[in-house]
């Protein structure tokens, strides 16, 4: 071992343990890594903008901008909605109809959007059909995932496999090439999502689903302070209407028209305030109406209608990190939290001084024509959607934008697929490359008016982005200092002790799945994918076999995280609303991975011989 090597090991350790203990953000840990193997030389500093020349971040970025058009459009949502209005109330039947939908659009699209738009359509369908909502939102994050391994776009990890290809001199793989592989995994995966996941899934819900349907919908009261109210110059904590304990939530003060974006105990009571006021319990009977106002001087103007909600915390929210007093959460959302659900458990006290985390669901009043300024945020994953969508989201809905989104999509792949193929047979014919395929896709949306600039570059997930450049300067650090090799020669020794030469390439291939997917359960999929792409092309040269077997092996093992709640972002978006223990993702998860790591290996070598 050398001392380059040495090093290299040093980094990835770090690495592990930086992305299982959560240091920083997943994007600020894979530009420092970036920077730490140029600081400790072994990236030279000259070569170190050739990260930045893989086109797998750009190809993931133009299709952010086509997926986020198909969002927009409501494709997949009216989808959703046919669904939970024709659907019977069977379990099994629902969570088949569900997944499959779930896995077909997330074999074109982000997963991360698709389970965000099916999210509210799938838990409106439970309460409809009196179905715990638990059953079906971890059958939904699951086929999300498979769906993803059946094409090239499917998910980032796939398209940074093959960036990394390009680099090594290995053969790109090509839009259709995983789909042998992952349909059968896909089948495999909602079959026994279908059939074992009634009796496997625990009947749990989550802050909402205890609650019955007429405790969810509340008045909102507007409110105007007379001349004459006795509370007139006092502090506004010091009034009844800061008494949480009798349901009291005060939403918004306005004065001289105006919000006031100030917290409620710096407030003073002046003439002619208005409130928009919520009296709701979770438990019991919150303030009477008529003895409130009367007692406090307010006139009613007039009421709006309000829900209680669940926010399901974004990976890329704003909040992250942040107190609920310390982000002016009421002034900045129109809402007041009443719980945050955690692990499993329901947080009610000093609630707003803990930090929020990644996947904290918290329980809020809002008025109902606030959930589309909620979703708009990216802050959270809406569990509800307005029954009927404003004129607005309406006029974004048309027939043509969905017609213009899909024909983008379709045309992208057609495009690569076909043009690639003619290549093969026709050299003079040429390839033309992903990633210009979906920029044009792009900008043909763009030009369209389907999105606005602005719209584009918001449906892009900057935190991917800015990861996957980081993480390449890792897969680059391994290539350049021999550890690739180093490890890969280590393995084969290894294994040599053990088995015969002529099974040693099918022995490493279940080990390099069943190592994978342990790592992809505590790592990114990235990661993962970033680290072993590299040493399994080496592995199979030092075998002399195909390296082929082994590079469909990581790209489909780094997608398998089923086993942990925070194995996948996905899984994160459900916990809270499904109301999950992290044993429930143990007792389904780890039979799933069981599944795809058997049928993965008994495939790949009948499709891609060694």
């Amino acid at each position: 071992m050398t001392l380059e090597i040495g090093l290299t090991l040093l980094v990835i350790a770090l690495t592990l343990v930086a992305f299982i203990r959560e240091w920083a953000a997943p994007d600020v840990l894979a530009l420092t890594i970036l920077c730490l193997v140029v600081a400790l030389g072994l990236v030279d500093p000259s070569k170190m903008t050739d990260v930045f020349r893989n086109e797998a971040p750009l190809t993931i970025a133009a299709l952010f901008i086509i997926g986020g058009a198909l969002e927009k459009s409501g494709a997949v949502d009216h989808i959703g909605r046919i669904l939970r209005d024709r659907l019977s109330g069977n379990t099994r039947w629902a969570i088949l109809a569900f997944a499959c939908v779930a896995a077909f659009f997330s074999a074109w699209m982000n997963n991360t959007a698709i389970v965000a738009i099916l999210l509210p359509v799938t838990l409106g369908f439970a309460r409809s059909k009196d179905i715990a909502a638990s059953r079906l939102l971890m059958p939904l994050s699951y086929a999300s995932i498979l769906g993803g391994c059946c094409t090239l776009i499917g998910t980032s990890t796939n398209l940074l496999v093959n960036g990394a290809l390009r680099d090594l001199k290995e053969t790109p793989m090509t839009m259709f090439e995983l789909a042998p592989l992952g349909i059968p995994l896909a089948i495999a995966g909602i079959g026994y999502l279908t059939i074992f996941g009634p009796k496997l899934i625990p009947a749990r819900s989550s802050i909402t689903g205890s609650l019955e349907i007429d405790h969810r919908t509340t008045p909102l009261y507007h409110l105007l302070i007379g001349a004459g109210s006795p509370i007139i110059g006092k502090r506004l904590v010091d009034t009844e209407l800061a008494n949480r304990s009798s349901g009291i939530h005060v939403m918004e003060v306005r004065r001289d028209g105006a919000r006031v974006m100030l917290p409620l105990s710096a407030i003073t009571v002046e003439k002619n305030d208005r409130f928009l006021v919520a009296l709701h319990r979770r438990r019991g009977s919150a303030a009477k109406s008529d003895e409130l106002f009367a007692e406090i001087g307010g006139e009613v103007l007039s009421k709006v209608s309000g829900i209680v909600s669940e926010l399901v915390v974004r990976d890329e929210s704003s909040l992250i990190g942040m107190t609920l007093a310390k982000s002016d959460f009421r002034q900045r959302y129109n809402s007041v939290v009443l719980a945050v659900h955690r692990n499993g458990v329901n947080i009610t006290n000093k609630i707003s001084t803990i930090p929020l985390e990644i996947g904290d669901t918290l329980l809020v009043i809002t008025a109902r024509n606030n959930l589309e300024a909620l979703e708009n945020t990216r802050d959270f994953v809406m569990t509800d959607s307005p029954d009927e969508p404003s004129p607005e989201v309406v006029s974004h809905h048309r027939p043509l934008h969905v017609i213009l989104s899909w024909s983008a999509l379709v045309g992208v792949v057609l495009t690569a697929t076909v043009t690639d193929s003619l290549n093969r047979i026709y050299p003079s014919v040429p390839a033309i490359p992903i990633h210009y395929a979906a920029m044009v896709g792009a900008l043909a949306l763009l030009w369209l008016k389907v999105m606005t600039p602005r719209e584009a570059y918001a449906s892009i997930d900057w935190q991917v982005l800015l990861m996957l450049y980081g993480l390449l300067g890792l897969g680059m650090a391994m290539q350049n200092t021999g550890t690739a090799e180093w490890l890969a020669r280590g393995m084969v020794n290894l294994a040599e002790n053990l088995v015969t030469r002529e099974q040693m390439p099918m022995v490493m291939l279940w080990l390099v799945f069943l190592l994978t997917l342990c790592l992809t359960e505590v790592l990114s999929n990235n990661a993962t994918a970033v680290m072993m792409i590299p040493i399994v092309v080496t592995l199979g040269n030092e075998l002399e076999v195909s390296t082929r077997p082994f590079i469909m092996c990581v790209t489909v093992a780094a997608s398998c995280a089923f086993a942990l709640p925070m194995g996948y972002q996905t899984h994160m978006m459900i916990y809270g609303p499904g109301g999950y223990r992290f044993t429930d993702f143990l007792r389904v998860g780890i039979p799933l991975n069981i599944i795809c790591w058997v049928t993965s290996c008994l495939l790949i070598p009948l499709i891609w011989p060694f």
